[in-house]
């Protein structure tokens, strides 16, 4: 079965799983800080901040803005649902807008959205096609924002010349098997704001401290706050002001979030094949373009490629090729199109159920179908095809016979 995406792991990958097993670390240690120094350097930017998933990636972020009760973020519907999770992790609301024919964030229908009680906006690089950030940005300057750039699709793509992981002032990844490299699970975030770095390096690890130049001491009014008091029956109310190698302070609520030796190994190993990686999906792609161009009902992903009516100074890492198909025109459903394909050999996933319309948010927010008329649009067409590095000529192939047997 050719999956729609699919780790690529070779022996150097497996030598430095092992060596950290041989070794005396296997939660956070030193590879993790090497991971977040090859990590930083490669999309050009001071700090890289490792993380075990995209999803705690996005809510490091959404804590290091100070986002919170009261506060509303602008998010798009076309996206995993941790795009808009992360939000309400910190209680603040998630207020969808609108995306475009590509399924990108629609920067005149996010600017719409804003109010006073809007904190922050994150744009999605849908499929490993960065989004329009010169609007985008622009936005965010005019009102105020903090642009969050969920980059999760699109390690290796680039804007305007400039490395996705660098255009936004905090910018997350993800390391899931199916992205453009693998930890197993993982995430990253990069920034080059030290303050923002710090804080999420806190929040990773339950909030806890241990830099001397913050501590506030556990005794009632050693920071002018309520802290610890020791009991009248303690003999040596000393010992509490004692501060040696050991001492630590927490103080926020934090998560464990931190990634381990083992996961880091893998990415510091994954991070090299990285141009290769993205190389082999864009010759995928190309393959693509020129073979399943002109089939009927059949209408190609927007990129750098084949840029259709947006074209942005982005080339894409294509992290999915999601293809929009007329459904009614073609006379199939999607379940019949995706079994006909299923037996040839072929897997092809969804990318995504508008976040909007899903359960909870209906209930939470009172969102509705017919709210958000472009991503149902998009959503009741889209159907993911494979493309990883691992394809062979002769995967690609059977994929491009497939599609022409199946749409007639």
């Amino acid at each position: 079965m050719i999956s729609y995406g699919k780790q690529s792991i070779d022996q150097s990958d497996v030598d430095a799983v092992v060596g950290v097993l041989r070794s005396d670390f296997l939660t956070q240690g030193p590879m993790v800080d090497a991971f977040e120094r090859a990590f930083a350097q490669k999309v050009g930017v001071k700090f890289a901040v490792a993380v075990n998933s995209g999803t705690a990636a996005l809510h490091a972020s959404m804590f290091a803005l100070g986002i919170g009760p009261g506060d509303e973020v602008i998010v798009p519907p076309i996206t995993f649902t941790a795009t808009a999770n992360c939000v309400l992790f910190v209680g603040a609301t998630p207020v969808f807008a609108d995306v475009t024919p590509s399924g990108h964030l629609d920067p005149n229908q996010a600017e719409q959205k804003i109010t006073n009680k809007t904190k922050a906006l994150i744009a999605v690089d849908y499929a490993g096609m960065p989004c329009d950030y010169e609007a985008i940005l622009a936005i965010c300057d005019r009102h105020g924002l903090s642009l969050i750039c969920d980059a999760c699709h699109a390690l290796g793509a680039t804007w305007n010349g400039k490395p996705v992981g660098s255009i936004g002032p905090l910018n997350n990844f993800s390391f899931h098997p199916v992205k453009h490299i693998a930890t197993g699970e993982g995430g990253m975030v990069t920034t080059d704001n030290p303050a923002l770095a710090e804080k999420m390096r806190e929040f990773r690890t339950h909030g806890i401290t241990k830099d001397a130049a913050k501590f506030m001491g556990l005794e009632q009014g050693a920071d002018g706050g309520d802290r610890f008091q020791s009991s009248s029956f303690i003999p040596q109310r000393s010992s509490l002001s004692e501060q040696g190698a050991w001492y630590y302070e927490m103080h926020d609520l934090g998560y464990n979030y931190r990634m381990s030796d083992i996961n880091a190994a893998l990415g510091v190993s994954q991070l090299k094949k990285l141009d290769q990686f993205v190389a082999r999906r864009r010759e995928i792609a190309a393959k693509y373009y020129e073979a399943l161009r002109g089939i009927p009902h059949l209408k190609l992903p927007v990129s750098d490629m084949h840029p259709g009516g947006e074209c942005h100074v982005s080339i894409s890492s294509f992290h999915l090729f999601p293809a929009l198909i007329d459904y009614k025109a073609l006379g199939k459903s999607r379940t019949q199109v995706m079994t006909e394909l299923r037996s040839r050999g072929i897997g092809t996933q969804v990318h995504y159920i508008p976040v909007c319309l899903q359960p909870y948010y209906r209930r939470r927010l009172g969102t509705a179908a017919g709210q958000f008329p472009a991503a149902e649009h998009f959503y009741q067409r889209e159907l993911s095809i494979p493309v990883y590095p691992a394809m062979s000529d002769e995967d690609i192939q059977t994929v491009i016979d497939g599609l022409h047997e199946v749409m007639g």
